[in-house]
């Protein structure tokens, strides 16, 4: 049964991070978007912490933004807490978190999408897909509707299959008080899919007015606030709401351990994989039995709401052991619950088995985008539902995919590490995968991908005009550095402050720009600088960009190199209809991974696990033939 006549150039299945975005990206590129998920009240519901951002997510939130997302705006919109993380270490570890009002967000996120053309709104839950052959063409709701499309989107999140724990007790379920959704990973299991189980918790959420913050350290946002959007359209912080730290002890740790055998991670219940950089507090008790105390982030949900996210206190023990544990830690002796933690499993598919572009290799025109491919968080959601919502615009056009490299984006690294390497348990993403990090820092990512987003279509004028602007101050500044003398008496007086050396004779200012222990605002008694900069509406983003090339050029020159030479084994591209068996010298391992996996070029299959650089010297010559 259809009462849909319209056949949707894109459907979305799903509401979260990943289906907004996706939703908004497909229909800023002109596809026309159907969204349908199971509560319309719930779209991009924050289902665990109150926050964006972070170590390496800060990262991805700003290349959202610079490629024409929602997210970093919404962000902006909705924050109570603004901090730069990482700010003692180098640029390229820079990282922006912000904490966010739970409720204004989702309505904030709900309104932009109502306000973008092109996105229609479902709500009912999808248990069904639509095939021809190997090609999908549509999905079927549980009210019974077939609803026909060009393309298709599955962001389900926790959803496929979900299946909630709390001590002993166990209940279908995607996420606190909703449903399950059953049905679709049935259908892609018939078709030939690999299916697997994972697992991820939340903590309990509790009444601030029950908590004594007199024995908590608070935790306030940075004096100087930035912000995540590159768009002039959001502001920074003018007032913020303070986050308390206090800690876990002994105690709380005996009290936790009474209730291990009531565990349904440690009895068996749950036997799926959980995420290593984000364990349950029985978990961090069990793993790490000789430390004495792990750290509890008390977090304001909102600016006017009284619940507390309670961040560090993930877990899925009998809300009894719960209660007593949570109330032996200093300043929630006192404490009322809102809601007890849980943790849930759910279904996912292992993302080897989709292409760059996240369109399935089993299916033509099925794409997967977020928690399905075994990643975590909202921002690596986003992320993918982005680029997702993307191709399946492009699809539908008859052009080619929008892919990007590991040397031009953390989320060009975040797909190419699900494709090629998968993952077996939750991928965070870390600072550290990316070999090019300091190409993909949180400053830059204007200057890196908003040219890309507007030849797309995402991005407006109004963006590339700022990016170029920004380009052109930043440049101007360096040439006027490099160029500029100062005398001795200038800044001599500058040094001593800071107990360096002195100079005996004029230099160029870049060179003493360059010297790591020095800041750009201890240059602000140079009148000829001071001037310079009135003179030309150098603003706080264009002085940072020069400093970071003044600092750190002689690190970017060699990361550029470096990906130069990687961009060349890019180009190697590997036909499709290689038959890696009947290659000879190649490993059984790399011949049974090359096969599954498909490399699209020399240089991926190099990353993949299992294939050696003898077995990349075999192609090598292959392909010389």
């Amino acid at each position: 049964m259809s009462l849909f006549t319209t056949t949707y150039d894109v459907i979305v299945v799903g509401g979260g991070h990943a289906g907004s975005e996706a939703a908004a990206a497909s229909a800023n590129m002109g596809a026309h978007t159907l969204l349908i998920t199971m509560n319309l009240q719930n779209i991009a519901q924050m289902s665990c912490n109150p926050a964006m951002g972070g170590i390496a997510k800060g990262q991805i939130v700003r290349e959202i933004d610079a490629l024409g997302g929602y997210s970093a705006i919404v962000t902006d919109k909705t924050a109570i807490q603004f901090k730069m993380l990482n700010k003692s270490k180098g640029p390229a570890m820079w990282s922006p978190r912000a904490q966010s009002d739970r409720m204004q967000f989702a309505e904030c996120w709900r309104t932009m999408l109502e306000e973008t053309e092109n996105v229609d709104f479902y709500q009912d839950s999808v248990n069904g897909l639509l095939f021809d052959g190997d090609t999908i063409i549509g999905v079927k709701t549980a009210l019974g509707l077939e609803i026909k499309a060009k393309t298709v989107i599955i962001t389900a999140g926790t959803f496929l299959n979900g299946l909630i724990h709390i001590g002993d007790k166990s209940f279908g379920g995607g996420r606190a008080g909703e449903g399950a959704s059953k049905g679709i990973t049935e259908d892609l299991v018939a078709k030939g899919f690999e299916s697997g189980r994972m697992k991820t918790g939340t903590p309990p959420r509790v009444d601030g007015r029950s908590l004594d913050y007199s024995k908590m350290t608070e935790q306030p946002g940075d004096e100087i606030t930035e912000k995540f959007s590159y768009l002039s359209t959001t502001k920074t912080l003018q007032k913020q709401r303070s986050c308390y730290l206090t800690y876990t002890n002994q105690k709380v740790h005996d009290l936790l351990r009474e209730g291990f055998d009531r565990s349904p991670m440690f009895n068996g219940r749950i036997q799926s994989t959980g995420p290593r950089y984000c364990p349950s507090v029985e978990d961090k008790v069990d793993r790490f039995a000789s430390k004495d105390r792990h750290q509890i982030f008390v977090e304001p949900e909102g600016w006017t709401t009284v619940e507390m996210y309670v961040n560090g206190f993930s877990t899925s023990l009998p809300e009894d052991i719960q209660d007593k544990a949570i109330r032996a830690i200093d300043g929630f002796e006192n404490v009322k619950f809102l809601r007890y933690g849980y943790a849930i499993e759910y279904d996912y598919f292992p993302p080897t088995q989709l292409t760059h572009s996240l369109e399935t290799k089993l299916i033509k025109n099925l794409f997967f985008a977020g928690q399905i491919n075994g990643t975590t968080g909202y921002e690596e959601a986003a992320a993918q539902g982005l680029m997702a919502g993307v191709n399946a615009a492009l699809k539908t056009q008859g052009n080619e995919a929008f892919i990007l490299k590991r040397n031009e984006a953390y989320i060009g690294v975040l797909i190419d590490d699900l494709i090629t390497k998968g993952t077996e348990e939750p991928y965070r993403m870390f600072t550290s995968r990316a070999e090019y990090r300091t190409l993909l820092r949180q400053d830059n990512a204007d200057l890196r991908l908003t040219p890309l987003a507007f030849e797309l279509g995402l991005a407006s004028q109004e963006r590339l005009d700022r990016v170029k602007e920004k380009q052109h101050k930043a440049d101007i500044l360096i040439k006027f550095l490099q160029e500029t003398s100062v005398t001795k008496e200038e800044i001599n007086p500058i040094l001593e402050a800071k107990d360096l050396t002195l100079i005996n004779q004029s230099m160029k200012l870049y060179k003493i720009a360059a010297r790591p222990q020095l800041n750009f605002s201890d240059f602000n008694s140079i009148a000829k600088l001071t001037t310079f900069l009135n003179e030309n509406s150098i603003d706080k983003e264009a002085i940072e960009q020069a400093v970071i090339h003044l600092k750190y050029s002689g690190y970017i020159e060699k990361e550029k190199n470096n990906a130069d030479k990687l961009n060349r084994l890019e180009n190697l591209k590997i036909p499709s209809y290689v038959d890696y068996t009947q290659i000879k010298s190649l490993s059984t391992e790399a011949v049974q991974k090359l096969t599954k996996i498909k490399p699209v070029t020399i240089s991926q299959a190099g990353r993949i696990s299992g294939v050696s650089p003898s077995d990349i010297s075999v192609l090598l010559v292959y392909m010389g033939r």
